[in-house]
């Protein structure tokens, strides 16, 4: 039933996320909300006695939606998620204005509570989409769940950079409905995302990419996200936007891949260094900026019972799964650690394997609980 009502409320037209937080704060649910009169509209803020008649109005008739859109939903075997439900993303859920419901293709996974946003110009330079690829594939192999918009240029390169690795998780974020494929293109690749990771949208099916569409489109990308890396932006740039709303609004932290000092599309990762990003060259930049992980989200289950961390009251639990669960590449590269710190280029020599998977492996291992990190360039098995 609580479904039905939040799509009740995302169905009402003039109701935005903000505003529909705060009818059903005030109506005590979401349930009472969809029956709020002119009366108890009036004294929510940012309404007011013109605007509440209109909503209330609205109400009812988006009551009349509902059956119609959860048969169209169901006819396309696409799943709904409201904020009551377990479901939820619940980094999403902590912005301030949370999609009052999802339209979900695929599926969300406890380790998508690890999760970068990647983003960047539709008009990349090959060099953008190279790295754009590169870095969603490396994200992808320390078991990162790489976020983005499905747009043409970087988004749609760190999409097929996770999509690369054989364990890699991506989520796309639509700015159009979920039958709506834009950019077209970009159809096979949303049919392989949704069968890898997850494709979603906050907007009703049928609705068009419409240009006010990307701002919102824009938040929910951070707000998945535990951080936003721009690869190429102009000045003016969503991405940008995109940026400033995890790091003002979301507590997220922002990092920006330097480019060419002659060309236009690095102005915005320089101006976001300049304001405090964090510069990104190598994938342990954006482990480093990202701090500690939840143990949880790195287990590869269904989405059952979200918790972004532990109580503070509770010692952090010790997360040592099976060795079972290892490539060769990792068991090589962990049968030449032992319980002292060893310096990285050590392990190139011993294993034999190129400095990039060394690291890349050594990644995956300490986010699986197998190993841990020292002072500098040292890891060392756990005891």
């Amino acid at each position: 039933m609580a479904l039905r009502d939040w799509l009740q409320l995302s169905l009402t037209e003039g109701l935005g996320p903000i505003l529909t937080r705060r009818i059903v704060e005030a109506a005590g649910g979401a349930e009472a909300a969809c029956r709020a009169d002119v009366d108890l509209l009036n004294n929510v803020e940012g309404i007011g006695l013109a605007k509440s008649r209109k909503i209330a109005q609205a109400l009812r008739e988006a009551a009349r939606h509902v059956d119609g859109e959860l048969e169209r939903v169901a006819a396309q075997q696409i799943r709904l998620l409201c904020p009551d439900d377990e479901s939820y993303p619940p980094l999403l859920l902590s912005i301030p204005d949370p999609p009052t419901v999802l339209y979900l293709r695929g599926a969300l996974e406890p380790r998508d509570l690890n999760a970068v946003a990647i983003v960047g110009s539709r008009r990349c330079s090959m060099y953008g989409r190279e790295q754009g690829e590169r870095f969603g594939s490396l994200l992808a192999g320390a078991g990162i769940t790489v976020v983005s918009g499905g747009a043409r240029g970087i988004d749609s390169a760190a999409h097929r950079g996770a999509l690369a690795h054989p364990q890699g998780r991506t989520i796309a974020v639509l700015g159009s409905g979920l039958d709506v494929h834009y950019p077209p293109e970009n159809e096979p690749l949303f049919r392989r995302i949704a069968e890898r990771g997850a494709v979603i949208s906050e907007f009703p099916l049928g609705t068009p990419p419409n240009r006010e569409n990307f701002p919102r489109r824009n938040r929910v990308v951070s707000g998945l996200a535990r951080g936003v890396m721009v690869v190429e932006a102009d000045e003016k740039s969503g991405a940008l936007i995109t940026a400033r709303q995890a790091c003002d609004d979301h507590g997220r932290p922002v990092f920006a891949m330097p480019g060419r000092v002659d060309n236009p599309l690095s102005a915005g990762p320089h101006q976001l260094i300049r304001d405090g990003a964090a510069l990104v060259a190598k994938l342990e930049d954006i482990l480093d900026g990202l701090g500690p992980l939840p143990r949880q989200a790195v287990e590869p289950m269904l989405f059952e019972q979200p918790q972004i961390e532990a109580p503070a009251q509770q010692a952090p639990a010790v997360f040592a799964p099976p060795l079972d669960g290892m490539s060769d590449r990792q068991r090589q590269v962990l049968a030449h650690l032992g319980v002292e710190p060893m310096n990285v280029d050590a392990l190139v020599e011993l294993t034999s394997l190129p400095a990039h998977v060394v690291l890349q492996e050594l990644t995956f291992l300490s986010l699986k609980g197998h190993v841990r990190r020292g002072d500098g360039h040292t890891y060392a098995r756990r005891s």
